[in-house]
């Protein structure tokens, strides 16, 4: 069967319109597919070399072709052009012809065979299909962070396909809640966590597993999460099993944990019920780190906090009897507490932590009785001040020694000589086996380096300043490998001097900078001095870091509110 170009005219808007409203999007894109296949087919009638342009008028239906000629140059290559044609024999057809000159001619309208109709009908579809994936990533694009309601579609390898009516969404094994299944037809929520323009279409990412989607369960049950009075500034998930969530009011006579439970745990059973038994813990968020992280461990007591900024680890004190509580089934309560704080939580007892003060005491009293020749008593005395190295000693304020009590400043400046020629021999006693390791002399001129680091290195068989350059960070502190399906810890040449990240790669890119392997960072400049600082203030950078702080668990806010009738571990 052949169909004319020029056929029924109303016929062709009435199709452009329906293919419009059953693929949802707009009639003049169905148009200009339709004009782009006739183009095609006109192509294949009259030769490729022929720009033929068709248009469709979008109100009669009246179909037009033309043939468009641009004159050019003599001397233009025509291989692969098309729609031109040089001036010489354009003459012999127009006598006005000149270079850059545009003619159109009207070409009367012809049958399209079986060939050129299956064609036409695979670039309007593929047009169509096009404008169809726009239409559907233009609507979905800023929707991320929504739940949307759907049927499902299909279940693919534990891939569940969604139909969510002007759009089709997809949430992968991984992002559904276990023991969950879904059959065809299920009406399914579920919580739209990215969109991605890919060739094969936009993908609409789904999830029920995903922390933003119990958030969003909240707000939808909650008025207060709703109107921004309370707002959900955590969540983490082991999803199907227990989840922590921390809640905060910006309406002191609102308490955020309640408001959120319920009455009776109303509310909170509703979230409860859509996330298939999920047992959730609703805490108080807290701008203290230290109280965030005990309200987050609940509903285990908590002793004593001591956190270390730089390595953003927690050390948790808990009592003995609370220990499986904090630690929770399968390290459960722990690991989300970690996620929910952004903390690497170490979690000990007090008994044991007893333990090891006790024995950070004895080395601490045994070291001073060697290096400083003093008794036991002396010993103790120091380390019960504060003194753990002979470091501290040696270079301490000599008033600080003598104000500890049966000292004065006689005792305070034999001690600190002691301490001095024990470090000196110490420093003469690395630097000889760092020689005899073979170590370069300038690979303690690197910023950093000391002289126990260069023996270490040197024992790890980095023994020059290339080296060094040569090295990763996870070289110096250490990393985790996978073997016969446990995580082993890979100690790092410098595993002792437990550096961080930041300090192991600042070592590295020094080493770097000498070998002229990367530029040197310009240096700052300041146009004006520090101002405001008074006698006694410290200038920026001079305050030390501590090793931690300790928060007691008396000064932390009420902990947690759990849902309603929930077992503990």
């Amino acid at each position: 069967m052949a169909i004319g170009i020029a056929a029924n005219r109303l016929e062709l808007l009435q199709i452009a319109d329906a293919v419009a409203r059953e693929k949802g999007i707009e009639k003049e894109v169905v148009i200009e597919a339709i004009e782009e296949a006739l183009q095609k087919a006109a192509r294949a009638r009259y030769g490729a070399e022929h720009d033929i342009r068709v248009k469709i008028d979008p109100r009669t239906g009246e179909t037009t072709q033309k043939r468009v000629i641009e004159v050019v140059g003599d001397d233009h290559e025509m291989e692969g052009e098309i729609g031109k044609v040089q001036i010489t024999p354009a003459k012999r057809t127009w006598r006005d012809a000149e270079i850059g000159k545009v003619y159109e001619e009207i070409l009367p309208p012809f049958e399209i065979g079986r060939v050129q109709t299956q064609m036409a009908r695979q670039v309007v579809m593929h047009k169509v299909r096009e404008a169809e994936r726009e239409r559907q990533y233009e609507e979905y694009k800023d929707r991320s962070g929504e739940i949307v309601n759907g049927s499902v579609k299909r279940v693919e390898y534990g891939n569940v396909i969604v139909d969510l009516g002007r759009g089709e969404g997809i949430m992968r094994r991984d992002q559904s809640i276990p023991r969950e299944n879904f059959n065809v037809g299920d009406r399914i929520r579920a919580y739209i966590y990215d969109v991605r323009r890919e060739t094969k279409g936009p993908q609409i990412m789904l999830s029920r597993a995903h922390g933003g989607f119990m958030a969003k369960l909240f707000a939808q049950e909650v008025p207060e999460v709703y109107d921004g009075v309370i707002e959900i500034r955590a969540v983490a998930r082991d999803p199907g099993s227990r989840a922590k969530m921390a809640v905060i009011s910006n309406d002191s006579s609102i308490d955020p944990v309640g408001a959120c439970v319920g009455m009776r745990g109303s509310r909170v059973q509703a979230v409860v019920a859509e996330l298939q038994g999920e047992k959730i813990d609703i805490i108080q968020w807290s701008e203290d780190e230290a109280t965030f992280i005990v309200n987050a461990l609940a509903p285990a007591e908590v002793s004593k906090v001591v956190m270390d900024e730089e390595d953003e680890r927690v050390e948790v004190v808990v009592p003995d009897e609370q220990l499986s509580l904090a630690i929770g089934r399968r390290g459960q309560n722990v690991r989300l507490a970690s996620q929910l704080t952004g903390w690497q939580i170490d979690i000990m007892t007090e008994s044991q932590e007893s333990e090891r003060r006790q024995k950070q005491f004895a080395e601490a009293t045994a070291l001073f009785q060697e290096a400083l020749d003093v008794d036991e008593v002396i010993a103790q005395l120091l380390v019960t001040e504060g003194f753990t190295a002979v470091e501290d000693v040696a270079y301490v304020e000599p008033h600080e020694i003598a104000s500890i009590e049966g000292f004065d400043e006689e005792t305070a400046e034999e001690l600190q000589t002691r301490a001095r020629e024990f470090l000196e021999k110490e420093a003469a006693a690395l630097d000889a086996k760092r020689v005899e390791l073979g170590v370069e002399d300038a690979l303690l001129e690197i910023e950093g380096v000391t002289l126990a680091m260069a023996v270490a290195l040197g024992e790890g068989d980095v023994k020059s300043v290339e080296d060094l350059a040569g090295l990763v960070p996870d070289d110096m502190r250490g990393w985790f490998e996978s073997k016969n399906g446990e995580r082993v810890r890979e100690p790092g040449i410098l595993e002792t001097f437990n550096l961080s990240p930041d300090d192991a790669e600042a070592l590295i890119m020094r080493a770097r900078i000498v070998m002229g392997w990367v530029e040197a960072p310009p240096e700052p400049e300041y146009e004006e001095e520090f101002e405001g600082a008074e006698d006694g203030a410290e200038e920026p950078g001079e305050a030390e870091a501590t090793e931690g702080e300790e928060a007691p668990a008396e000064d932390a806010e009420p902990a947690a509110a759990e849902e309603p009738a929930q077992d503990e571990q």
